[in-house]
């Protein structure tokens, strides 16, 4: 129960940080191009997190060693998921819009659910197909229908892309922390997408002016690259290594519900019935699960 109780709080903790990137991202954009963005957050991830990584290592007295099949592995997970999926995600929303973007990576947690079945060899539950279903109607309701929906094509094709490959993420990382720490494979993960994000930074800042010119450009970049991505990313991944990833998938739906939450807070931006709604439903599709999980393992 232990460690279902603490995979839960790591994997509400991640979503819920990431609920609340775009309020950051959406300032820090206006001075710094996307993928200079991405590859300055990775700079700052991976160096927070191979600092820990070796501290931790000096006190344990413990160096793994990795072999090539799982340099391989890790190169896989930081271009399947830190690399493509992060980058479709800044190109589905901008040939589209932020709301449509919201809607459809909220996908995510299905093809998770599903390539958990065939890779993890996890059972598909009644419980865990009910959660689903209620936590994506909750999604629904929360982004709630907007006209524009279903009108941008490509952008839509992408956003598609985003969810598929960050659900690839996940799976792979369940079979990597069958032999390594979360704490390794975040670290090592960034470090390959930070060179796959290179050649874009470089192609990038040609065309595009960077500017830092004031504390909070800096303080912003500082945010996303310590809590956003090295923080963020080590408790999703230190949760999914602790929980069935089929029930973990569904606390990705936090980030939607903890973004709409902040718009209102920081943004002024205004929460209607759907939001309690919404959220309602949420909330019960993982209690389903978790509950069910606690009461099993008593």
């Amino acid at each position: 129960m232990g460690n279902t109780i603490l995979g839960a709080i790591c994997l509400s903790l991640a979503a819920s940080i990431w609920g609340g990137m775009y309020v950051v991202s959406k300032y820090v954009l206006d001075f710094i191009p996307p993928f200079t963005l991405v590859w300055l957050r990775y700079v700052i991830a991976f160096a927070v997190l191979y600092a820990i990584l070796k501290i931790s290592q000096r006190k344990t007295k413990n160096c793994t060693k990795l072999e090539k099949k799982d340099w391989l592995l890790l190169g896989w997970i930081g271009f399947i998921g830190y690399f493509v999926s992060i980058s479709f995600q800044f190109i589905g929303t901008k040939l589209s819009d932020a709301h449509t973007g919201a809607l459809i990576t909220s996908a995510t947690p299905a093809f998770i659910v599903i390539f958990a079945r065939f890779v993890l060899k996890e059972t598909l539950t009644i419980r865990k197909i009910l959660s689903l279903l209620l936590a994506t109607i909750g999604v629904a309701i929360v982004v709630g229908w907007s006209p524009t929906l279903g009108t941008y094509f490509w952008g839509s094709v992408i956003l598609v892309g985003a969810a598929i490959t960050w659900a690839l993420l996940s799976v792979y990382v369940k079979v990597a922390s069958y032999n390594y720490s979360s704490l390794t494979i975040t670290t090592y993960a960034i470090l390959f997408a930070l060179v796959f994000t290179t050649p874009f930074m470089l192609w990038e800042i040609q065309t595009n002016n960077i500017l830092f010119n004031n504390s909070s450009i800096i303080l912003g970049v500082l945010y996303l690259g310590i809590v956003s991505t090295a923080a963020a990313f080590f408790l999703w991944n230190k949760g999914m290594e602790m929980m069935d990833t089929g029930i973990g998938s569904l606390f990705f739906f936090f980030q939607p519900l903890v973004g709409s939450f902040l718009g209102w807070l920081l943004l002024s931006e205004h929460l209607d019935l759907n939001f309690f709604v919404g959220g309602s439903l949420i909330l019960l599709g993982v209690l389903i699960v978790t509950v069910q999980k606690k009461k099993k393992l008593n």
